[in-house]
């Protein structure tokens, strides 16, 4: 999906929840802060590489 028919989707789901009944209109915001969801880069996550932290082992 391009980042176009998101934005697009996004919209529509929004507009039909302006008619739709209290319940519906909560499920349908959230199905378009999920399509909204994608357009937004994913936060920085730092890896740790195993043993990176870990004390070096001596030998007996």
């Amino acid at each position: 999906m391009d980042e176009n028919f998101i934005k697009v989707r996004a919209q529509e789901i929004r507009e039909l929840a302006t008619k739709a009944d209290s319940f519906t209109k909560k499920r349908l915001l959230d199905l378009a802060d999920t399509y909204e969801r994608r357009l937004r880069p994913a936060p920085h996550t730092t890896t740790r590489v195993a043993g990176a932290y870990s004390q070096p082992q001596t030998k007996r």
